[in-house]
């Protein structure tokens, strides 16, 4: 291994034997990872029309929905080959256009096959005053934290075992002063309490499925962020990990400014998980802009200068947070150029191209830091084995088996067929 993260290395000591049961001395064992218990993410929006059989768009510069499909087969596959956790949409106001219609069947095809590729999937979210139903607001804020809860309780429990991590509550700091437009969650926040919000939702996704990882989620990191956390925990409120949303339109902030994030919010000692990042290939957005969805512009291309700098601003990034014991995922936000406000934020360009970004990534996750073990069996059949943390195919000649490297398993067993 070039590169050892020491923390995130796991070793034990494996009993090699074949399908009988029969252990297999001098024997030499190949181990291979195959995938990394750290969650190297992105988001995967770019599944649902993939997987959807009806709900392919015909793109703009295809003649069929078929070139289409094959457009997005592409864009996924150059996904899969680089990440393990994508972040799926569950926007309630696209999720559930119409009252009682939620686009289940859409969501569960994306999260299957993502996942017979290896990934871990994470919906988002799951309360947030963005993006909200405009139908709720109907309703008075009783019957609206009614439905919320319900929806909660519908989707957790629908996904349990298929999707087990969500962020449930999104962007609390700004959440009761929202004032851009009317909508349900600011009503209700304002009506109980952003801290009992926190706690009833956290807590109905909890008892839903006992099971699943649980996130806060914000892109205000100030100290009022972390007040809110402090207060939510204080109150009961099962938070599992912290999201930190890294929206870095303005430009990249600098190892200063990630360190001092590291540092403020790791007093919790709860799993960080980096949920939103961006850095553009392009033109940096203005710096007097305060709310970047008021930045809008048609065109805002990728350029090769701006490339060559994401790469380099990625590639700080990732290894600092890699190298932070609590950070446990890390996700791009987007996966292709043109995404949220047609920004040049992605990992791959809007044709499908790479981007010199997705090279220095993949070179990490894939070669860096990466393991690989050819090793000989004692006389006892047994090998000890040091490396990533993550899933490991075994093989020896044309037998083939399967391991996981944890933290804890010092003394397992692994059988050949």
């Amino acid at each position: 291994m070039s590169n050892i993260v020491k923390h995130r290395c796991g070793k034990a000591k494996i009993k090699i034997t074949d399908r009988s049961g029969n252990t297999l001395p001098f024997t030499e064992v190949t181990f291979d990872l195959s995938n990394h218990e750290f969650l190297f993410g992105c988001g995967a929006f770019d599944s649902l029309p993939l997987t959807g059989d009806i709900t392919v768009p015909k793109l703009p510069f295809f003649d069929n929905r078929e070139e289409s499909k094959q457009f997005y087969q592409d864009r996924v596959d150059k996904w899969t080959a680089l990440f393990n956790y994508g972040t799926l949409p569950f926007y309630w106001g696209g999720y559930e256009p119409t009252e009682g219609n939620p686009q289940y069947e859409s969501r569960m095809n994306a999260a299957k096959y993502l996942i017979s590729k290896g990934a871990t999937i994470k919906g988002h979210p799951l309360c947030w005053h963005t993006a909200c139903a405009d139908w709720l607001l109907k309703y008075d804020n009783k019957t609206i934290m009614d439905k919320q809860l319900n929806r909660i309780v519908r989707d957790v429990t629908a996904f349990k075992g298929v999707i087990d991590k969500w962020d449930v509550i999104n962007e609390t700091v700004i959440m009761p002063v929202f004032d851009r437009y009317d909508n349900a969650i600011t009503r209700i926040c304002n009506e109980y309490g952003r801290i009992p919000l926190i706690k009833e939702v956290f807590t109905t996704a909890h008892d839903a499925n006992p099971k699943a990882q649980l996130l806060i989620n914000d892109f205000n990191l100030s100290d009022q962020y972390r007040e809110v956390i402090s207060d939510s925990l204080e109150a009961g409120a099962p938070i599992d990990a912290i999201g930190i949303q890294t929206h870095q339109h303005q430009g990249y902030k600098g190892m200063a400014w990630l360190d001092d994030v590291l540092k403020r919010f790791s007093v919790f000692n709860l799993p960080l998980h980096f949920t939103e990042n961006t850095l553009v290939s392009g033109k940096i957005m203005p710096p007097d802009i305060v709310d970047l969805n008021d930045y809008m512009v048609d065109n805002w291309p990728s350029t090769p200068e701006g490339e060559e700098r994401q790469a380099k601003e990625w590639e700080e990034m990732y290894v600092r947070l890699f190298e932070e014991p609590l950070v446990e995922a890390i996700t791009g936000w987007d996966f292709a150029d043109g995404a949220w406000l047609n920004a040049p934020s992605g990992i791959i360009r809007k044709d499908n191209s790479l981007k010199p970004v997705y090279h220095v990534l993949k070179d990490y996750i894939n070669n860096k830091w990466h393991t690989t073990a050819v090793l000989v069996t004692d006389e006892n059949g047994y090998v000890e084995l040091e490396g990533y943390r993550g899933e490991y195919s075994v093989s020896s000649g044309e037998k083939f088996g399967a391991f996981t490297l944890g933290i804890k398993n010092t003394d397992c067993k692994v059988e050949l067929d």
